[in-house]
């Protein structure tokens, strides 16, 4: 009878449920024959190597910390596109406003980034209220906020590299905690925080409801401006955290280039994670995993010698598969 049972269970498994976690295994296992590959069968493989593991953690998550509030937005049922510019605005404007401390002002810093975090919000804000408040549609408020953002910080910087001569600055950036990087710890503790905030307050589950049917919260009294607002506000709180840390890292803001791609990189690792893009379902872990499949694919292209030119074309085609299967389970 335990056999039948046992049976009848495995039936039940659905796939598509489990889908984030197999594809992150079937990934690890991937890299592990491409670098093993690459490096002529000789040897431990370079893609199970702390250092490497650690480099791939380090460059997922300034997009990953940005896709934990997008992934908030795209459960609400909406979108935004402006986070990359937005990365490149609030970066360039808290730079301009560190410039006027001393050079080893530690205080200095310190305001910087306070600035930076309210300045974010305030600008994810203004991105949350134009879809509530002003009534246009998430893909068109953003996209068009996403040409402000960039345009401002080009015409304030005349288009030059907004560099910080703070010696502090540079230093928190590049820091090292137990030997990780300090991005990589924000990373995961801010998905901590998101985690127990999505899964665990009224608001979480309110945001998950929006998503699901905004007409039926509406009618079960739930403040549904006020619940589309906040995420885009979070996210903001998000881009500002990862644009102070990417612009610790290189002592400065470039405004042509920082935060290019960012947008595609956030959505790509929220829908990897299984969030649907019709809203309504997701979680934080899974967009943690999503973000981190991206970095390995990327890191396999490398090691596999494949032109950079094309990392971007892997991420494409990564999305609309993670959609096609999200279609397709809900069939």
């Amino acid at each position: 009878m335990s056999i039948i049972q046992s049976f009848s269970g495995f039936r039940r498994f659905k796939w598509s449920d489990h889908s984030t976690g197999m594809g992150f295994i079937l990934l690890f296992v991937l890299g592990l024959f491409v670098s093993w590959i690459a490096q002529g069968f000789y040897g431990v493989p370079i893609f199970i190597t702390p250092a490497n593991l650690l480099m791939v953690l380090r460059q997922v998550s300034y997009t990953g910390i940005i896709a934990l509030g997008m992934t908030l937005i795209i459960i609400s049922g909406g979108i935004d596109l402006s986070v990359g510019s937005m990365t490149a605005f609030v970066g360039g404007v808290a730079v301009f406003l560190l410039k006027r401390f001393p050079d080893d002002s530690l205080f200095g810093v310190f305001i910087a980034l306070i600035f930076a975090l309210v300045f974010g919000t305030f600008c994810g804000f203004v991105n949350g209220f134009m879809v509530t408040k002003g009534r246009i549609a998430p893909f068109i408020a953003t996209l068009g906020t996403m040409a402000i953002f960039r345009s401002l910080i080009l015409y304030f910087s005349k288009a030059a590299n907004i560099e910080s001569s703070n010696t502090e600055f540079i230093k928190f950036g590049p820091a090292h905690i137990l030997g990780v990087s300090l991005p990589v710890w924000v990373f995961f503790v801010l998905a901590f925080f998101m985690h127990l905030l999505l899964n665990n307050t009224r608001f979480g589950r309110y945001v998950c409801a929006v998503g699901a049917n905004e007409q039926v919260a509406r009618y079960s009294a739930i403040n549904v401006q006020l619940i589309k607002l906040v995420p885009y506000a979070i996210t903001g709180f998000t881009v500002a955290a990862s644009s102070m840390l990417w612009g610790s890292r290189i002592n400065g803001i470039q405004p042509s280039q920082v935060g290019a791609g960012y947008e595609l990189d956030a959505i790509a690792a929220v829908v990897i994670g299984g969030t649907a893009m019709s809203g309504g379902k997701g979680t934080i872990i899974g967009t943690v995993l999503g973000a981190i499949m991206l970095g390995m694919i990327n890191n396999m292209l490398i090691l596999g010698g494949v032109s950079s030119f094309l990392q971007q074309a892997a991420r494409g085609l990564v999305i609309i598969v993670a959609v096609l299967l999200q279609y397709n389970s809900n069939k």
